[in-house]
């Protein structure tokens, strides 16, 4: 990563929507940063009870604290102290139900920390709160440039989308991909983003589908909310996850004009 992008001295927040999208999207970078935050909107832990069902949990907030636990012991092999992750607070796949509180949080959280740069998921579709949180952090960022106050560099780490009617991982939607700057991972880094890979045991099965070779990062663009990331069927339109791309995107619209920040 290069030092005009990500530099290593100055404070970097890390946004994601739940435990183990920090990891899959920049874990790698993790060591190199002096003066990292990890920051999750949710706790990666549904209250329809399927996923910790299936896990073996018989209540969601002990599944929410088993993922709690396993982000620790990732975090602790990269040297990020467990005390410089903290969480929003929101449940697993709702989000997109609370955009305009999400986004007051994200924007209260940049006012105090300041941050010189901040690590993001895209809008791409992939899950509701992957593209939920992206609205707040960019509207969050909108709201402080209208206010005059100092706007931190927007990264983006790719996650995965369903653009070609399948799960593509590691890479960007393909009309935003040249201005993606592949990092390639050293054996060392790669076996360490492995190991910490491996502490999420409750998500072993899905995180097979990712690379530990290389990550991909870029200068974040400007969205417009009230469109559709990509044309087709979005990846989260596949389960039954509670909300569709046309009802995600309406509610953006009305928390934008809640919140009196332009959507595009």
């Amino acid at each position: 990563m290069t030092a005009s992008l990500l530099p290593s001295d100055d404070c970097v927040i890390c946004f994601a929507a739940h435990p183990d999208d920090e990891t899959i999207g920049a874990g790698g970078q993790f060591p190199l940063l002096r003066n990292a935050w990890i920051v999750h909107a949710t706790d990666g832990a549904p209250r329809n009870m399927l996923d910790a069902h299936a896990h073996g949990f018989t209540s969601r907030e002990a599944y929410a604290d088993a993922r709690r636990q396993e982000l620790g012991a990732a975090l602790q092999l990269a040297g990020i102290d467990s005390e410089r992750a903290l969480a929003l607070g929101f449940a697993d796949q709702e989000c997109a139900h609370q955009l305009a509180g999400l986004t007051r949080r994200v924007g209260a959280l940049l006012r105090e920390m300041q941050p010189h740069t901040v690590l993001v998921p895209p809008y791409e579709g992939g899950h509701p709160d992957h593209d939920s949180l992206a609205f707040a952090i960019h509207l969050a960022c909108r709201d402080l440039a209208n206010q005059s106050r100092c706007v931190p560099k927007v990264v983006e780490y790719a996650l995965y989308h369903g653009q070609f009617g399948r799960l593509t991982t590691n890479e960007f939607l393909a009309r935003a991909a040249e201005d993606a700057i592949t990092v390639p991972l050293s054996e060392l880094v790669a076996n360490l983003k492995r190991q910490m890979l491996q502490c999420f045991a409750t998500q072993s099965a899905a995180l097979a589908a990712f690379s530990t070779a290389y990550e991909r990062f870029r200068p974040a663009p400007r969205y417009n909310f009230a469109e559709p990331p990509h044309a087709g069927t979005l990846y989260y339109e596949r389960f039954d996850w509670g909300i569709d791309g046309s009802v995600w995107r309406a509610r953006a619209v009305e928390a934008a004009r809640e919140l009196e920040v332009a959507i595009s």
